[in-house]
C-alpha cells in the first residue's frame, strides 16, 4: 500500500520538511513539504535525492564484532553485543575510572538519542567526556553567542530574510551549503531590488552571484574587518548610542580599542581596499534593517568566538537586533546540531542550556536526574579526545553516527589514535565508512526515513521526524541502543539507580523528559509536546507551557540573558591564522562544500547524479598559480605540508586571489587514494569554544610527475544486487592505494557508471590491467582493443547489443571526458563505438553534442527540457515530467527562458 509520511530532511541545518512516499516498507520518492515554514515545499539536490539514497547495499544491517586488532569481525546478535560492550566499559571504568571512557556523537542524531547518551554519560558512568561533530562546526558559534548575548540562542527567524534591507553574508556560501536559504535570499531580492548584500568570503564563492559587494579578505582577518567596520559606524555616527546606553555593556573599552582600526590600518590586514571597508560599514548603519548570515568561515578557526563576537558587535552597536530583518544569524551546519546542544550534548554543557563549570546548574541536573552529582571536571572536547585516545588516558570510545576518521583535523593523528584504542564500538548506519574499520564493535542503527524523534533547525523551529518504514536488518534506533546498552552497564557496575534513570518505552518519554528540564529556562519549551507538533506542526522555541505560539525573534525588549540583563561588547582584537603561509608553504589552503554532496559522502555517495556536478575532488587555484607551477587545468599537483600529502586534480579560478586554492572537504579514502582535505589541516583550537582551524593550512602545490593515466568507465547493471554500480565500486576501492593517485566514484542517472582514474610514474605491470579488466568485467571484453606496448597505451572496449558497457583506457586517456558523459547519457550510436579507442579529447562530430545540466536537483538536461518543450508540452508539463523546478526552484529562470524561446520559434 502506498503511503506518505511528514518529516525532515537530514542535511543542513535549515531544517526542510520533506515528504516520503513509500509502498512496501520501501522509500519509493520524496518531495518537499509544502507546509513546512523552512522551505515551503523547496528542496536542494541533496533533499531531492534522498529518495534514491535510501538503499541498503552500503547499509550496516547486523552487530559485527572482533576480539583482537587485525582479525575479521563476525556477525553477532544484539545481545552479545551490547553485553560484551558492558564488560569492556565496565571493566576499564573499574580499573582507571570513569574518565577513561568517552562518546563521540553526531549533529545528525536526534534530539531524543542526544539526551539519552547524555544521561549515560554525565548522570550513570559519571564522566563528562562527551563531545561531537557539533564542536567542528558550531562551537565557536555557541560561544560567540554566548559571550554576547548570554544564551546559544540565534535570534532571528528565516522570515527576517523577507524584511532586510541589508544582508552581510560572512563566512558562508548559502548557494552550495544552504541552497533553500539562498533561494529566500533572492526571493528578497525580487521582491525588493533595493536590498543591498554584501559577501565577506576569501573566495568569490557561489554566493557572490547576488552580492553588490564582495569582500574577499585574507583567510583569519575577519576580526579586522569588522573592526574598522565598527571604527566607520562610529567616525560617521551611524551607531545607536540609546541602545546600546539601555541594553548592553562594556561598549566603552571596545570604542577605544576600535579607534586603531581605521579602514586604511585594517586594508593592510585584511587586503581589501580601505573604501570597500567603508562602504560595507555605511550600507550596514544606513539601513533600517541589516541581518547578517554566517557560517563555518567564521567559526572553524582558532579565534572563531572572537570571529562572532566581532561581527555581533555591529548588530548591537546599531540597535539592529530582535526587530524584523535584523540580527547575527548564525547558519546551523548540521540537521540537528542545535537539538544537541540545547540537551547538553557537548563536554561542558548539560541539559537545557546548562553550563557544567557553574556548580549551581550541576546541582539542579543532578537533582532532576536524582544522581549524588554531576562530576566538575571539564570533558574532553574533540580534538582533545582523540589526544586523549592517542596518549591512553582514554580507553574505551563509542562513536556513533560520524566518521572521525575523515573529518577531524590532522587526520592521521586522529586514525593513530584509533588504532592506539583498546576498544572502539562504532554505532553507525553504513557498513564502510572510514571510520568503520577501527571498530571492534560495530552496531546497526537506523537512518533517515526510518527514525522517530524531534531535530531542531536554525531559527529555533522543532521538528518532528516520522519513520516511513521499518527499520532495515537488525538496525535499531540510535536512542534503543544507547538505552540498552546503559542498563546493562548498570547492572554490570551495581548501580541500583540505572532502571529509574532510564526508563524509557518511546522516544515520545524522553522528550517529555527533555521538555520538563527545559522549564523557565531561555529555551523553555515546556508546552511543546508531540501532540501538539502533531497537530500544529514545526514551532520555534521558547515555548513554554501555556504559550500558543513559539517566538518568532528573541530580544525585542532589549533583555538579555546575561546577569545584567544587558547584553555583552567584548574586546576582541586580530589575529592571523593558525598557521602563516612562509616560502616553503605558500599557498593558504582553503575548503568547503559542493552542492551536491554532504560530509564524508556515506549517504550521498552512494547515488549517482550527485557527481554530475564534480565526480573527483578538484584542487581550484588562481590560473596564475597553476602556471608558475606549470601546471595546466587537469594536471595533476600534490598538496603537502608536515601534516599530510594528497594528489590531486587542479582547475583554474579567476574567484581565487594569489597564493589561495580551494578544495571540497567531502572526499576521504573511500573515494581517493588519501585522506582528502584534512589530511593537511592543522589541530589548532579556539581557546573558548575549542573548534578547531578547519578552514585553513599552508600547503605546497608542486606538479605531480605521473605520466601515464588510466581511466575506466563501466555502467553497473542495476538489475543484479551483485553487479551494480555501487557493488562495483564496492569492490574497486582495494585498487586505489595502488596508484599514487587514484579515485573511484560513479556517475550518470538511469544507467550509473563506476568511474575509476589512476595515473603512475610508469606503465603498472600487465598482471595489474588484467586483474583490473576482471573486476570490472572487461576481461572478455567484446568489442575494440589497441595496444602500443612501446608507448605503454592498452585500451579496451566493451559493448553488447550495438551499446557500450564498458571502456578502459590505458596510457592515452583524451576521450575519457566525452566517453564517461555519452555513456551516462546512453547516446552514442553503435557505429562510433570504434571512436572510443580514439585518442582525441572532442567526440566525432556524429555524436549528439553534451547536454549541460540545467537542473542539478532532478539532474535533468537542457536536451531533455528542450526535445519535451519542442514535443509540444508546456512548461508545467514538463515539470511534472521530468520534476526539473520542482525542488529548489533555482533554475525556473532558465526553465522559463527555454520554454519563451519555444513559444517563440514555434509562432
Amino acid at each position: 500500500m502506498k503511503a506518505e509520511t511528514r518529516s525532515t530532511c537530514c542535511y543542513c541545518g535549515t531544517g526542510c520538511g520533506v515528504v516520503i512516499e513509500s509502498e512496501g516498507g520501501r522509500i519509493t520518492g520524496v518531495r518537499g513539504d509544502e507546509t513546512h515554514p523552512a522551505n515551503f515545499g523547496r528542496l536542494c539536490a541533496k533533499g531531492a535525492a534522498l529518495a534514491d539514497s535510501a538503499r541498503l547495499d552500503c547499509r550496516l544491517l547486523h552487530p559485527q564484532s572482533r576480539n583482537a586488532r587485525g582479525e575479521a569481525r563476525r556477525r553477532v546478535g544484539w545481545d552479545e553485543a551490547l553485553d560484551h560492550a558492558a564488560r569492556r566499559f565496565a571493566d576499564t571504568i573499574r580499573a582507571h575510572g570513569p574518565d577513561s571512557v568517552a562518546f563521540y556523537l553526531s549533529g545528525q542524531l536526534l534530539t531524543e538519542d542526544y539526551y539519552v547518551f547524555n544521561k549515560l554519560a554525565k548522570g550513570l558512568i559519571g564522566t563528562n567526556n562527551l563531545d561531537t561533530n557539533s564542536r567542528l562546526c558550531m562551537s565557536s558559534a555557541v560561544a560567540g553567542y554566548k559571550q554576547t548575548l548570554g544564551a546559544d540562542a540565534p535570534p532571528c527567524a528565516y522570515e527576517d530574510i523577507d524584511h532586510a534591507e541589508c544582508i552581510l553574508i560572512a563566512g558562508a556560501n548559502p548557494a552550495v551549503a544552504h541552497p533553500i536559504v539562498y533561494r529566500r535570499i533572492e526571493d528578497a531580492r525580487a521582491a525588493n531590488p533595493n536590498l543591498r548584500v554584501i559577501v565577506v568570503d576569501p573566495r568569490r564563492s557561489e554566493s557572490c552571484a547576488i552580492a553588490d559587494l564582495h569582500l574577499a579578505l585574507k583567510p583569519g582577518s575577519d576580526i579586522a574587518l569588522y573592526n574598522a567596520m565598527l571604527h566607520v559606524l562610529l567616525k560617521e555616527k551611524l551607531i545607536d548610542r540609546d541602545y546600546i546606553a539601555a541594553h548592553t555593556e562594556g561598549f566603552d573599552a571596545l570604542e577605544k580599542l576600535v579607534e586603531r582600526y581605521a579602514p586604511a590600518m585594517a586594508a593592510e590586514l585584511t587586503g581589501l581596499d580601505a573604501e570597500a571597508i567603508a562602504l560595507a560599514a555605511r550600507w550596514f548603519g544606513g539601513a533600517k534593517t541589516a541581518l547578517s548570515l554566517y557560517c563555518q568561515g567564521l567559526n572553524q578557526s582558532w579565534h572563531g568566538t572572537h570571529n562572532n563576537a566581532a561581527l555581533i558587535h555591529l548588530h548591537l552597536a546599531t540597535g539592529s537586533i530582535g526587530k524584523p530583518g535584523c540580527g547575527p544569524f548564525s547558519l546551523t551546519g548540521q540537521p540537528n546540531a542545535m537539538g544537541g546542544r540545547e540537551v547538553g550534548g557537548l563536554a561542558n554543557l548539560l541539559p537545557a542550556h546548562r553550563d557544567l563549570g557553574d556548580p549551581a546548574h550541576r546541582a539542579e541536573t543532578a537533582r532532576f536526574w536524582g544522581v549524588p552529582y554531576v562530576p566538575p571536571k571539564p570533558g574532553k572536547p574533540a580534538v582533545a579526545l582523540f589526544r586523549a585516545l592517542k596518549s591512553g588516558e582514554i580507553k574505551a570510545l563509542w562513536i556513533a553516527c560520524t566518521n572521525p576518521a575523515q573529518s577531524m583535523p590532522d587526520v592521521a593523528g586522529v586514525r593513530a589514535a584509533l588504532e592506539a584504542a583498546e576498544f572502539v564500538v562504532l554505532q553507525e548506519a553504513y557498513a564502510d565508512t572510514d571510520t568503520a574499520q577501527y571498530a571492534d564493535l560495530l552496531l546497526p542503527a537506523t537512518s533517515w526515513g526510518e527514525k522517530e524523534g524531534t531535530v531542531t533547525n536554525s531559527e529555533r523551529r522543532i521538528s518532528r521526524v516520522r519513520a516511513a518504514v521499518p527499520p532495515p536488518g537488525e538496525a535499531r534506533h540510535d536512542w534503543r541502543i544507547a538505552l540498552d546498552f546503559a542498563r546493562r552497564l548498570g547492572a554490570e557496575l551495581g548501580n541500583p539507580l540505572t532502571e529509574r534513570l532510564f526508563p524509557y518505552a518511546t522516544p515520545e518519554a524522553i522528550h517529555a523528559e527533555h521538555r520538563a528540564s527545559t522549564r523557565g529556562r531561555d529555551l523553555d519549551i515546556s508546552g511543546l509536546s508531540y501532540a501538539l507538533l502533531e497537530t500544529a506542526g514545526a514551532q520555534q522555541w521558547p515555548y513554554p507551557e501555556g504559550a500558543r505560539a513559539g517566538q518568532v525573534r528573541l530580544y525585542a525588549d532589549g533583555v538579555f540573558p546575561t546577569p545584567s540583563g544587558r547584553a555583552r561588547f567584548v574586546p576582541v582584537e586580530h589575529r592571523p591564522t593558525a598557521e602563516p603561509t612562509d616560502p616553503a608553504r605558500p599557498i593558504s589552503l582553503l575548503s568547503g562544500r559542493l552542492l551536491e554532496q554532504w560530509h564524508g559522502m556515506s549517504r550521498t555517495g552512494t547515488v549517482p547524479r550527485l557527481f554530475n556536478g564534480e565526480d573527483e575532488p578538484l584542487l581550484k587555484m588562481n590560473p596564475d598559480d597553476l602556471r608558475q607551477r606549470g601546471l595546466d587545468a587537469g594536471a595533476l599537483a600534490q598538496v603537502s605540508n608536515g601534516r599530510g600529502s594528497i594528489v590531486v586534480r587542479v582547475e583554474a579560478d579567476e574567484g581565487l586571489a594569489h597564493g589561495r586554492a580551494w578544495l571540497p572537504m567531502h572526499w576521504g579514502e573511500r573515494f581517493m587514494n588519501g585522506y582528502g582535505a584534512n589530511a593537511l589541516t592543522p589541530a589548532a583550537t579556539d581557546p573558548y569554544s575549542f573548534q578547531p582551524e578547519l578552514k585553513h593550512a599552508a600547503v605546497a602545490v608542486e606538479k605531480a610527475e605521473l605520466p601515464w593515466s588510466l581511466v575506466v568507465l563501466r555502467r553497473g547493471d542495476e538489475a543484479s544486487a551483485d553487479d551494480s554500480a555501487l557493488a562495483l565500486l564496492a569492490r574497486v576501492r582495494p585498487l586505489l592505494k595502488r596508484f599514487p593517485y587514484a579515485t573511484a566514484g560513479l556517475y550518470g542517472r538511469g544507467a550509473p557508471l563506476v568511474v575509476l582514474r589512476a595515473a603512475a610514474a610508469a606503465a603498472p605491470p600487465a598482471g595489474l590491467l588484467a586483474e583490473i579488466d576482471a573486476l570490472f568485467g572487461l576481461d572478455a571484453a567484446t568489442g575494440a582493443v589497441y595496444v602500443d606496448p612501446r608507448r605503454g597505451i592498452d585500451k579496451k572496449v566493451l559493448a553488447r547489443d550495438g551499446k557500450l558497457l564498458g571502456v578502459r583506457l590505458a596510457g592515452e586517456t583524451l576521450a575519457a571526458g566525452w566517453l564517461k558523459d555519452a555513456m551516462a547519457a546512453g547516446t552514442l550510436d553503435a557505429s562510433l563505438i570504434r571512436f572510443a579507442l580514439a585518442p582525441s579529447a572532442l567526440p566525432p562530430q556524429q555524436a549528439p553534442a553534451r547536454s549541460p545540466i540545467v537542473c542539478r536537483c532532478a539532474g535533468v538536461g537542457e536536451a531533455q527540457i528542450r526535445a519535451a518543450l519542442a514535443g509540444g508540452a508546456s512548461l508545467a508539463a514538463v515539470q511534472d515530467t521530468l520534476k526539473c523546478g520542482t525542488y529548489c526552484g533555482g533554475c525556473l529562470p532558465e526553465l522559463r527562458k527555454m520554454a519563451a524561446a519555444t513559444a517563440a520559434t514555434v509562432a
